[in-house]
């Protein structure tokens, strides 16, 4: 079976604890390169992670001949930059979300990734191949649950650390709202199956960081309504509620789904609630391997890059909201 060779695009820590680990253990790919702009501590952190190469800069990877897909987890403001670079390299992107830090930015990469019809370019929102998230659509879909009405989701974290890339004033895209909230969006649209028709924003600040701590939002479909909870100071949680007319689903772990333990959810009906527990699986493993498959098989990408676009403008049209402090139609 052909293995398709990943290059890792800097060595964040992200990247060297969840996205290496994990891809590792893929049937498709082999991760064979990582880069830095300091090529000594790339190659100590090729050593640790066993990486059969390293480079001292981001452009001698995406010159490497032999590599075929480039991960980029990159900062936020350094996405597309990268991304399209990589492309007019000739590689395969799988980019970090968000994306890009706006709509307009994000059309750009698509844009570039459809002058380039040849290569495959996905978000990396790896929530969605979690077998957790397949099942909940599966559910909200049947109507099992009846009709889907509201969708409600808390992600949170604590993190006072200046040094912390989403805490740090001089670097754009940082804040809740970008780093967690862009799930929540996310997870809505994808569940509903359609885009939000307006929304309302509110955020809180911080002080020294200038960046969001505290954002929530409503979205309007047509369907129905979702609302999200997102915050960078507050304890570290998550949960997604979907509501319907005859039951709902509750997602325990909903988007940091550990690779060492079983997942669980809770469909409960007038029948009861039936709890379905979900066998042990890394989530950023099975990412890895849809994406190559797509590659292999020359077919479509599980997540079209049309719909980072359009999560974008959501996360736009929710920004625009809390500066004009009224509902904004996307």
């Amino acid at each position: 079976m052909k293995k398709l060779r990943w290059g890792i695009l800097s060595t964040s820590n992200f990247a060297q604890t969840k996205i290496v680990p994990a891809m590792k253990q893929c049937k498709l790919c082999t991760i064979d390169a990582i880069s830095s702009r300091v090529r000594e501590h790339a190659i100590a952190v090729a050593q640790d992670l066993s990486i059969p190469t390293a480079y001292g800069s981001y452009e001698e990877l995406l010159d490497d001949p032999k590599i075929d897909v480039i991960y980029n987890p990159l900062p936020n403001h350094l996405h597309v930059e990268w991304s399209i670079k990589a492309l007019e390299a000739g590689k395969h992107v799988l980019c970090e979300k968000p994306v890009a830090l706006s709509a307009k930015e994000a059309q750009t990469l698509l844009d570039a990734a459809k002058a380039h019809p040849e290569l495959k370019v996905m978000e990396a929102f790896m929530y969605r191949h979690h077998p957790q998230w397949v099942k909940a659509k599966e559910l909200a879909d049947s109507g099992s649950i009846g009709e889907l009405k509201a969708i409600q989701s808390i992600f949170t974290y604590h993190n006072l650390d200046p040094k912390n890339v989403r805490n740090m004033p001089g670097v754009e895209g940082g804040g809740g709202l970008m780093d967690i909230g862009c799930y929540c969006i996310s997870l809505s649209r994808f569940i509903f199956g359609d885009e939000p028709t307006r929304v309302c924003g509110q955020v809180e600040m911080d002080d020294k960081f200038k960046s969001d701590r505290l954002s929530s939002a409503l979205l309007d479909f047509k369907q129905g309504m979702a609302s999200f909870i997102c915050a960078t100071q507050l304890l570290t949680y998550q949960r997604v509620n979907l509501l319907g007319s005859e039951g709902r689903v509750e997602i325990e772990i909903p988007f940091n789904a550990p690779p060492d333990r079983p997942c669980k959810m809770w469909h409960e009906t007038n029948n009861g609630i039936e709890e379905i527990v979900f066998d042990v699986c890394d989530q950023y493993t099975i990412q890895g391997d849809l994406f190559s498959d797509a590659i292999l098989s020359n077919k479509p990408v599980p997540t079209p890059l049309e719909d980072a676009v359009n999560n974008m403008k959501v996360i736009d049209a929710v920004k625009l909201s809390v500066k004009q402090n009224a509902w904004i139609a996307v």
